[in-house]
């Protein structure tokens, strides 16, 4: 007898590997399981853990998300969708869920299996969530009725039960505008580039394309513009000074880039970067010759260029036990609880405060006086002394409130490698750990870049030809350190990664808040907070030195004030000396980081004061149904009247 039997998930993970990499005709595709999934890391799929007891619902979920990621492999260029994609907060969703759509349907015409697994995706996704009229109405999901739209044109599959109601709401509107070029769309499914084409004019339809014009259909025009110009275009980069802006540039092939001696330097740079074998550090490069600064002083309000981002391909979204191994991990967390062990004690104390406003919220109150529920025992006399009298029970009210996810969304820039980022993980620690026992779901990401001054986005904008105004110029590395979903005892161990010697580079808050925003948009909960820890301005010297230096920190406002303005999620920042209270509304400015616990908790305290005030005063605007409206509809546990006395007698 095997001393190690086969789990009986084993064979259902084998099949859906397999099954995985013929559709994503890819034999190299890697799946793998864990807490962390789904996503899609280059060519490593990341899913989540079966259960052991495996229903057919469940399974079929599962290969569903599967043959999400393979069919993207097979079916989507994404230099091609970067391309093309808008950079408007409003209309870049709704580009990428047409995109999705599309891939998707693809799939789901050729294969009725595919079909149904991505029927069981879509259904279970909109089975945890409420449909909310009111919410929906100030801020329209024009991004995720779209998609249901045109996933039933292009499959003829219906939107889930649980979105009818909500694509109802919008469905009259979106056909007036736009109806015509929707009907276009399964004319072109086949064809990336033309669908793409076909999805701005859809934008347009909507009025939510306004920064997007015909020039990224004529990449080849740009491309000589570019050869031909090359000299003008580069002093105009170095310079960053035209208000003008270009296409955003796909990558071009190594035989088709031609390199200057003058780019010698910066390639050589790039090419140190992504060698594994190079000496990572935290330190910054020196710049080269003609770049600006990386803070300059902002002056005036002149109208600069939409944000735009030159490449995406080198993005990466990554779990924190992915760049580097466990020893490594479990090492960098024993020098992080050395380091902050006095501080640790100080964080808790602070975090007990927020406990007990949390626990408060879960005070219940008693309704006496009634025909049937639990006996009061102060009541027990009354039912021998005087067996008429029936009101002798109580009943236990439960005080409604909202379920909260709260993230957490750390600056990891350069500039807060040493004690602030030491404290900034270990109130994140604390503060997963005291929410988690509060059944408040809490997640904690880090934003920074892969590079200094560029990477692999940077090579490409040279081999390019210098395009003028290329819009964000780096790679970016979201990192996720704690799932919601996830313990935190699980995921204790990743927050040492921040002490990792190298992690810490530049930092683009603008799409960093962006990404977490969306993270939170797709949770089920009620209420989503969402906490930004920076201490400083958005800074990337490669973008910067190529473009206004009002860039960065232009675009964070306009996407603060998107969320402020329209979304559910509540936006709350701390700046460690660094004034940001002049970016967010909600937000306080700390001098000392030895101050940053007692800032995140009085804040989040405040929000959790501030439901209790609304549930207070709705449940007293409420009066409990006369006793004689209550039918025996409670609990097992609850009893009659003349079930007790005969118990009593």
């Amino acid at each position: 007898m095997s001393k190690n039997p086969e789990s009986p998930i084993e064979p259902f993970k084998r099949a859906l590997a397999n099954a995985a990499r013929s559709l994503a005709e890819s034999p190299d595709l890697e799946i793998v399981y864990s807490g962390e999934g789904p996503q899609l890391v280059g060519n490593r799929a990341v899913l989540p853990h079966p259960p052991r007891d495996l229903n057919p619902a469940e399974a079929a979920r599962i290969r569903g998300l599967a043959d999400q990621m393979a069919l993207r492999i097979s079916h989507h260029d994404a230099a091609a969708h970067a391309k093309g994609r808008p950079a408007s907060a409003e209309g870049a969703p709704v580009y990428d869920a047409l995109e999705q759509t599309r891939i998707e349907a693809i799939g789901a015409n050729a294969l009725g299996g595919v079909r149904e697994n991505l029927k069981a995706v879509h259904e279970a996704a909109w089975a945890k969530r409420t449909f909310n009229p009111v919410e929906a109405a100030a801020n329209p999901p024009v991004a995720e009725v779209l998609g249901l739209m045109v996933r039933e044109r292009l499959t003829g599959v219906a939107p889930p039960a649980a979105a009818q109601p909500l694509v109802d709401l919008f469905k009259k509107d979106i056909e007036s505008r736009a109806g015509a070029d929707l009907d276009k769309l399964a004319e072109v499914i086949d064809d990336q580039k033309a669908f793409a084409k076909l999805a701005r004019t859809i934008l347009r339809d909507l009025s939510m394309g306004d920064d997007l014009s015909d020039a990224p259909d004529q990449p080849d025009q740009q491309e000589e513009e570019g050869e031909d110009g090359e000299s003008e275009t580069s002093e105009e980069g170095d310079e960053g000074e035209g208000e003008g802006q270009t296409p955003q540039q796909s990558s071009m092939d190594e035989n088709e880039a031609t390199h200057s001696e003058s780019e010698d330097a910066d390639s050589q740079m790039m090419q140190a970067e992504d060698d594994p074998n190079a000496e990572d550090t935290d330190e910054p490069p020196e710049m080269g010759e003609g770049e600006q600064p990386a803070r300059p002083e902002m002056k005036g309000d002149a109208k600069v260029p939409t944000y735009k981002v030159f490449s995406t391909a080198h993005d990466e979204v990554v779990a924190a036990e992915e760049l580097c191994d466990p020893e490594e991990l479990t090492r960098l967390r024993a020098y992080l609880d050395q380091q902050l062990a006095s501080l640790s004690s100080v964080v808790s104390r602070l975090a007990n405060k927020l406990q007990r406003k949390l626990m408060a919220q879960q005070n219940r109150t008693w309704s006496f006086d009634l025909e049937e529920g639990i006996l009061d025992t102060a009541r027990l006399t009354r039912v021998i002394t005087d067996p008429t009298a029936s009101l002798a029970f109580k009943e236990e009210d439960d005080t409604e409130f909202r379920d909260t996810v709260v993230t957490i969304l750390i600056d990891n820039s350069g500039s807060m490698r040493g004690r602030p980022i030491m404290v900034a993980a270990v109130c994140a620690d604390i503060l997963a750990r005291t929410l988690e026992r509060c059944g408040v779901k809490t997640e904690i990401l880090g934003f920074t870049t892969r590079a200094w001054k560029g990477g692999s986005s940077r090579e490409d904008w040279l081999k390019a030809g210098k395009p003028a105004q290329p819009g964000r110029l780096n790679d970016l590395r979201h990192i996720i350190y704690k799932a919601a979903d996830a313990p935190w005892r699980r995921a204790r161990r990743n927050l040492g990664l921040m002490m990792r010697e190298g992690l810490l580079k530049e930092n683009i808050d603008g799409e960093a808040l962006m990404w977490a925003h969306q993270r939170m948009l797709g949770r089920p909960e009620a209420r989503r907070i969402l906490m930004v820890i920076s201490d400083g301005a958005p800074v990337d010297d490669s973008t910067l030195s190529v473009n206004s230096g009002h860039y960065l920190e232009r675009h964070l406002r306009d996407v603060i004030a998107e969320i402020e303005g329209k979304s559910p999620v509540q936006l709350i920042a701390i700046g460690i000396g660094h004034d940001v209270t002049r970016y967010y509304r909600r937000a306080v400015t700390i001098v000392d980081v030895e101050q940053l616990a007692g800032a995140i908790v009085d804040q989040l305290a405040e929000l959790f004061d501030e439901e209790i005030r609304k549930v207070t005063r709705k449940s007293a605007s409420i009066l409990p149904p006369p006793p004689s409206t209550q039918g025996p509809q409670g609990p097992a546990r609850r009893s009659t009247f003349k079930e007790v006395r005969r118990a009593v007698a």
